[in-house]
């Protein structure tokens, strides 16, 4: 506490004492005796928080000058900063400590000089130490400076701050990127899903989108079989469309694709520290990602055993613990389950849990295969030509016998091969093609002449000259003579000649 304040409240003290005497006529009344107890108890009270001992707690370097440069104080951390003890600067003036080589760069010189805050790279002498001074001015109601207070910082701890910002910064980039990135995601999968995707006019289908409808909007749980290729995510696309959650998320997990030993850390989570390898920060499990959306388990017949039981118990109480976690959490989570696996046979084996098939059979829907949907291949088929001519910039089409060779083809890889088939049809094809039976056939490795039947458009005297001339002209191909050709076919070169000139064969050799 200062001097002049010591003076001001003894002063206080003395007035107080004169007001109440008796043996003064002219004693102040009451109000003012109770206006000098008020300040004298603000100035007691400023007693508490002398600047020198606030100082001391101040992690920065405070330097204090007079208005003539002097040295009034220096705080703890300065010292330790600087390693330059009180008592060798305080009543000294900046200049002769810089003389003695104490320090170099310091502002209280500049400050005094221009009446403004001067900042300055300064350099403690007695241990090196580089910091950072900023030097402010104080002033009297006069406008005259009557302290300069020094701010002194170390550079490795702006260097330090500067580092962790940056740092900080690119984290909040980072995360803001992820989440835009999330949004676009979750919009592109909205408006993707929004969109007809279940294809197929087929009574089978017209009974399949019946039973979607009629439980789109029940909250059950619902499981989806059918053979690999058959439509499930699709199914499941639309179950999670035409529900009341459609806005919330719609996580998907291939239990098939994620080793035994992850799948239960990618489904429930696990806390920091949890096991070796673990992150520090910990894991949301897909559970966690779909709260207040639908789960997805596809493949569900190739989960654990033992997971399958974790697994129930999430189902039934409706909440779940993370890895290393003790505190369940609770969940708001539609499940949807899909497979190609007879569960009912694995049941019976013991490969599967029959009281979570009984949990996730509520709501079964069988997706017959394509083979037996022969209107839906067709529709199928018409809708993969239209995506594929505007991915590849092509306006092909399908003869008629093409069409009825795919209707006619046993599909055992369903939907995915027959959109994989279409897509290379379109590759190979020219822009503008029509793309006939054979081309088909040869990909699928059929024989396409029964489809030629089926159309009318050729009777058995212009299948037997079809196949005639196709024979003759591989052969032809094959041999590069008509001598050698009729041998492998066994009958005479003037046979071979006749016949390929009646049926359009071009020959080089009539050898």
């Amino acid at each position: 506490m200062s001097r002049g304040a010591s003076a001001a409240i003894g002063f206080l003290q003395e007035m107080i004492r004169n007001a109440h005497s008796p043996m003064d006529p002219a004693a102040a009344p009451e109000q003012t005796v109770a206006g000098l107890q008020r300040v004298l108890q603000v100035l007691t009270d400023l007693k508490d928080f002398d600047f020198r001992e606030i100082g001391e707690y101040v992690h920065d370097g405070i330097y204090i000058a007079d208005g003539e440069g002097k040295t009034l104080y220096v705080n703890k951390a300065y010292t330790r900063m600087t390693g330059i003890q009180p008592d060798e600067v305080v009543d000294k003036t900046v200049e002769e400590l810089e003389q003695q080589g104490l320090f170099k760069n310091a502002v209280t010189p500049q400050v005094l000089k221009n009446k403004t805050q001067v900042s300055s790279m300064g350099k403690s002498l007695r241990n090196g130490t580089e910091m950072l001074i900023t030097g402010n001015p104080v002033f009297d109601e006069q406008g005259q400076i009557t302290k300069v207070v020094n701010n002194n910082r170390v550079i490795t701890d702006l260097l330090k701050m500067q580092t962790e910002l940056e740092a900080s910064q690119a984290l909040i980039r980072a995360v803001e990127q992820d989440r835009k990135k999330s949004e676009q995601e979750i919009e592109l999968l909205r408006r993707q899903q929004s969109e007809k995707n279940l294809i197929g006019s087929s009574e089978e289908t017209r009974h399949l989108i019946k039973q979607i409808e009629q439980v789109a909007k029940l909250d059950v749980t619902v499981l989806i079989t059918g053979e690999t290729g058959s439509g499930k995510e699709v199914v499941a696309n639309e179950l999670y469309v035409r529900s009341d959650r459609g806005k919330g998320p719609f996580i998907k997990v291939n239990c098939a694709a994620i080793p035994a030993n992850l799948l239960e850390a990618e489904l429930f989570g696990y806390e920091k520290g949890a096991f070796t390898g673990a992150t520090a920060a910990g894991k949301l499990g897909m559970f966690d990602l779909a709260q207040n959306g639908t789960l997805l388990l596809d493949e569900i017949g190739d989960m654990p055993l033992e997971l399958q039981s974790k697994l129930l118990r999430v189902i039934q109480h409706k909440e779940v613990t993370r890895i290393g976690g003790a505190k369940p959490i609770k969940l708001d989570v539609r499940i949807i389950s899909s497979t190609n696996c007879d569960l009912k046979e694995q049941v019976r084996t013991g490969k599967f849990r029959e009281d979570l098939y009984y949990r996730l059979n509520v709501f079964p829907i069988n997706i017959p295969p394509l083979r037996q949907r022969g209107v839906d291949i067709e529709d199928l088929t018409r809708h993969f030509l239209s995506i594929y001519n505007a991915k590849y910039a092509k306006n092909t089409l399908l003869e008629e016998a093409g069409v009825l060779v795919l209707k006619h083809y046993s599909w055992p890889g369903n939907i995915r091969e027959l959109q994989n088939i279409i897509e290379r049809l379109v590759i190979i094809s020219e822009p503008a093609a029509a793309i006939d039976a054979d081309l088909i056939g040869s990909l699928l490795n059929v024989d396409t002449q029964y489809s030629e039947v089926l159309t009318g458009e050729r009777g058995l005297k212009e299948l037997v000259e079809n196949l005639e001339r196709k024979t003759i002209a591989k052969v032809l191909a094959a041999c590069g003579s008509t001598r050698k050709a009729a041998k492998i076919l066994k009958i005479d070169q003037s046979t071979i000649v006749k016949k390929a000139k009646k049926l359009g064969i071009n020959l080089t050799d009539d050898k």
